[in-house]
């Protein structure tokens, strides 16, 4: 399947999805809307966990350039990653509808899925590695581990949003405190820039 026709799918299922939220999602109606044959989408898409979460992937690659060309803002590692969760927060919870359905479909540990997981998430700590420290291309295995500490974190909060646990302000104020805590010990801290790329953390 072509790039056009992928994202065509990718796009009504994102509109259905912040329609009507999971449920709404049917192959059938994806399939019509997008103009393709339903045999023709279940080729490439076997389950709308499977459109869903590589609507999620497509988002953090779009994500990822946009981080690029604008790095979050901050003096200090703590700074910038908290900026940088305010940002990916309000990415994610722009579509509430669609963003529950996107939750759902990545914990519903089908094996379709696993791989636009696997992806979304080495994008995310790229991401998140990135705002720690100045070097990308050699990042420390620690700052990757707390890189990963950290997206955990923030999904489990994105959870709690998607039950009704946390509002989007209270999940940032839930991350900001995270980070500070991750990053309290003088040996979790990144280096700000210009300093060494390695650091013992």
């Amino acid at each position: 399947m072509n790039q056009e026709r992928r994202d065509r799918i990718i796009d009504v299922a994102i509109d259905l999805a912040e329609a009507g939220g999971y449920e709404n999602v049917r192959q059938r109606d994806v399939a019509d809307q997008a103009g393709i044959a339903l045999g023709t989408l279940y080729k490439s898409f076997i389950s709308k966990e499977h459109i869903l979460s590589a609507a999620i992937e497509r988002e953090a690659d779009e994500l990822e350039r946009r981080i690029k060309a604008k790095p979050p803002a901050g003096e200090t590692a703590t700074e910038r990653l908290q900026a940088l969760f305010r940002i990916v927060t309000r990415a994610m919870c722009h579509k509430p509808k669609y963003a529950r359905a996107v939750i759902r479909a990545m914990a519903s540990g089908q094996p379709e899925v696993a791989s636009h997981v696997t992806a979304y998430q080495g994008r995310m700590n790229a991401i998140i590695s990135s705002a720690m420290q100045t070097a990308s291309a050699d990042t420390d295995s620690r700052v990757a581990m707390l890189s990963m500490l950290l997206q955990q974190i923030w999904f489990a909060s994105l959870v709690g949003w998607s039950a009704g646990i946390l509002s989007q302000a209270e999940l940032n104020t839930h991350m900001d405190q995270a980070i500070e805590l991750v990053l309290a010990s003088p040996k979790a801290r990144a280096p700000r820039p210009g300093q060494a790329k390695h650091v013992s953390i």
